[in-house]
C-alpha cells in the first residue's frame, strides 16, 4: 500500500470535522463503505470514512474522513490520520 497521505484540508460542520486526504474531484464515485466502520470506530466514536473510486480503475482509496465535532480540529486531525494509516495498512 501507498504511504499515509497528508491532510489536505480540515473544516468544521454542524455535526463533524470533515478531515480531507485527497481531492475528491479525482474519483468516479464516493463512498462511505460499511467495512472502514471498525477501524473508524476503534479511534474514534461515531466517525465515518469516505473513500473514492479512481478515476478510470477499480482501485478505492481513502478520501476524507468525518470526526465528531466535539473533539476539535487539532485531535480530528490525529484521530483521521491514525484511522487512514490503519486502513491502507491492512
Amino acid at each position: 500500500m501507498a504511504d499515509t497521505p497528508d491532510v489536505e484540508t480540515v473544516e468544521t460542520g454542524d455535526e463533524y470535522v470533515h478531515v480531507r486526504f485527497r481531492d475528491p474531484d479525482r474519483y468516479d464515485e464516493i463512498r462511505t463503505p460499511d467495512w472502514a466502520d471498525d477501524p473508524a470506530e476503534s479511534v474514534s466514536a461515531g466517525s465515518e470514512v469516505r473513500t473514492g473510486r479512481v478515476e478510470g480503475s477499480d482501485e478505492w482509496e481513502v478520501t476524507s474522513v468525518l470526526i465528531d465535532k466535539h473533539v476539535g480540529e487539532e485531535k480530528a486531525r490525529e484521530q483521521a490520520r491514525e484511522i487512514v494509516e490503519t486502513i491502507e495498512s491492512s
